[in-house]
């Protein structure tokens, strides 16, 4: 029995070690992945979907009147996606466009969300709103006073997200 037993386990390291890609096979793949990445087409993809889900984000902020910082996040693996499905990156740059992107997502949409409180507050447009809190003392001001402690938690999540998921998997 113990005689089969050593058998099967040395048949099993052997289909192993056939299933392992040689070191051609990896360059090979490798060449193939940085012939089909697009770095602009990723930051541009990866833009769009910082840019709607920030939309998203002071949506439902705005309507129950509630920050919620899980948003962040959604940010984060949105544009970490976008940037991985459209530019198709093995290189670090599309981690650093994913991170960066899904950065400026959650800063816009907590920016959004207060134009959204204060529109609503003054019975003003959207638009005129954001024309006057977009000046960059008052954008400034507008942040340091949206800013809780608990949002470098999540911004960081959302960071992480939009790094680890901006690279293609296969």
């Amino acid at each position: 029995m113990e005689e089969n037993t050593n058998l099967n386990s040395t048949n099993a390291e052997e289909v192993a070690a056939d299933n392992q890609p040689t070191a051609e096979e990896i360059t090979a793949f490798v060449e193939k992945a940085k012939l089909e990445q697009n770095l602009p087409l990723g930051i541009i993809a990866g833009a769009v979907a910082a840019l709607a889900m920030a939309v998203v984000w002071a949506a439902i902020t705005v309507a129950t009147h509630y920050q919620i910082g899980y948003m962040a996040i959604a940010v984060g693996f949105g544009v970490g996606f976008a940037v991985r499905f459209a530019g198709k990156g093995i290189d670090m740059i599309f981690g650093i466009s994913g991170a960066v992107l899904a950065f400026l997502g959650c800063v816009l949409g907590n920016f959004l969300s207060q134009v959204g409180f204060v529109a609503n507050e003054l019975e003003m447009s959207y638009f005129e709103v954001f024309k006057i809190l977009s000046a960059p003392s008052v954008f400034i001001e507008v942040m340091k006073e949206a800013f809780h402690p608990m949002d470098v938690l999540f911004y960081g999540i959302a960071i992480y997200a939009g790094y680890r998921y901006a690279f293609r998997v296969k």
